[in-house]
């Protein structure tokens, strides 16, 4: 994440009209907030604020540090893609291209010394099931989806989607289950929380694997490894965690089934994240709706 310094700068470029001050601005009449984890205290300043921007595209951390009580009537806008969906879709298709193609036990083959070919999968029968078909998660399950895999996307309500099938939240047992690979691209909320348990890896069929970029309590850390070790899992690339940075002594680290990131699935580009939120203050003094809106009772 660039520094504030830096996040000035640039807006100071893309809004030059614009008077830009850092909290805390005693007596100064806040227009647009962009903030992120920021303090309590800041809500009493924004209860006049024509919008407030979240710098990134999940709002739970600002959410959990600013408490229940968001100011009604502010609208929380979060950055949509501003370049992680390019970077998304390089993280998750090289995941499940690694998998597919069994890349992982060529290189354990090199190592041995030997020269053992394996018969190819069949990608009909390795579905990727996207959980949590937003902004970012529908450019994922397109992206996957060119390169001739099932795909199947999962949000709150059943969704058209061309070429995927799409489940709704109460059909999990049967989105699980069509999921050779997973990839949890969902918000953080007090639902999600925990989602992805022993059960739910029960529901996947044997030998599947997770890619979670989303956030990292949606995981219940022990189960998966529980079930990995059991071999129901095959395998998990995780970029979040339920605590970052990652203790030096998780048994993710050296755990030979599991690959680490650390949270660089994709990373805020600050002139993407600049230009869009200029553009949008740009619309809303002219009048004009915008999106990416969330709502702050499910953070999304």
């Amino acid at each position: 994440m660039p520094d504030a310094d830096q996040w000035q700068r640039t807006l100071a470029q893309a809004l030059p009209d614009a008077t830009l001050h850092r909290w805390p601005c005693s007596g100064v009449a806040i227009d647009y907030a962009i903030v992120w984890k920021p303090p309590r205290e800041l809500l009493g300043d924004l209860s006049r604020a024509r919008a407030v921007f979240n710098l990134g595209a999940g709002v739970d951390a600002t959410l959990a540090s600013t408490g229940a009580s968001w100011p009604g009537g502010v609208p929380l806008i979060r950055i949509e893609d501003a370049g992680m969906g390019e970077q998304m879709i390089e993280y998750v298709v090289y995941a499940v291209l690694r998998w597919f193609r069994e890349f992982a036990q060529y290189e354990q083959s090199q190592r041995n010394a030997c020269w053992s070919p394996r018969g190819r999968l069949e990608k009909r029968e390795f579905g990727v099931g996207i959980l949590g078909m937003g902004v970012l998660g529908s450019s994922v399950a397109d992206a996957v989806a060119k390169l001739g895999f099932p795909v199947a996307g999962l949000s709150r309500r059943s969704k058209q989607l061309q070429g995927m099938r799409s489940f709704a939240i109460d059909e999990l047992a049967a989105f699980l289950a069509s999921s050779r690979v997973l990839v949890c691209m969902l918000p953080l909320t007090p639902a999600t929380r925990g989602l992805l348990d022993r059960k739910a890896f029960a529901m996947m069929p044997r030998g599947a694997y997770l890619i979670n970029v989303a956030r990292g309590p949606i995981v219940v850390e022990h189960d998966l490894i529980d079930a990995i070790d059991e071999g129901s899992i095959a395998g998990a690339m995780l970029d979040v965690f339920e605590h970052e940075p990652l203790a030096a002594d998780h048994a993710f680290w050296h755990h030979p089934r599991i690959t680490v990131t650390p949270h660089i699935a994709a990373v805020t580009l600050l002139g993407a994240s600049v230009g869009q939120i200029a553009d949008k203050i740009r619309r809303i003094e002219a009048g004009f709706p915008v999106s990416g809106a969330i709502d702050p009772l499910h953070a999304y």
